[in-house]
């Protein structure tokens, strides 16, 4: 391949490859776990098809391995081809895609339904519930403590005062 094929050259060697050897797109979709849609787009170059461009490049890559092609070499020419693409996009278009992702995350946000149960509700501390119980039994046995200490103390200078009594 040469440096800065398109997507189209690179989907052309793929589907060349593909038929050379007699795999049809069913099967070779099939044992790719993926859709004969997105084999077809690969091989066509249509990028649009995917969401998200890497899920393009691992799809070309696993192709290209599953062919017997040197993956390597393949992703090499893709990342290639994406920056040269990429790199040709204006500023202006790419604050536009941003603002326009924007409005669309905005939209999503209002199209929610608020009702009691679809409600997302935020605690604000969570601590699990079997550490409360800890800290609450170790409060206790403090206190516990310190009232049985105070008691006591109450109780022994009376306890003195008998025996000296006694003793006198």
């Amino acid at each position: 391949m040469k440096v800065g094929e398109t997507l189209k050259e690179i989907g052309e060697r793929l589907k060349e490859t593909r038929e050379s050897i007699g795999v049809s797109i069913e099967e070779a979709a099939e044992d790719l776990k993926m859709r004969p849609a997105q084999i077809e787009a690969i091989e066509s170059g249509n990028m649009e098809v995917f969401k998200d461009i890497f899920y393009l490049k691992y799809f070309i890559r696993d192709y290209s391995k599953y062919l017997g092609l040197n993956y390597e070499d393949m992703v090499d020419e893709f990342n290639e081809y994406l920056f040269d693409y990429t790199s040709k996009i204006s500023i202006e278009d790419i604050k536009k895609a941003k603002k326009r992702a924007n409005t669309e995350e905005k939209k999503e946000e209002t199209k929610r339904i608020a009702s009691p149960y679809t409600i997302e509700h935020k605690r604000k501390l969570s601590i699990p519930r079997y550490v409360i119980v800890i800290l609450i039994l170790v409060i206790i046995a403090i206190l516990s403590y310190v009232i049985v200490s105070y008691l006591n103390e109450r109780k022994a200078p009376q306890e003195d005062t008998v025996v000296m009594s006694i003793l006198e």
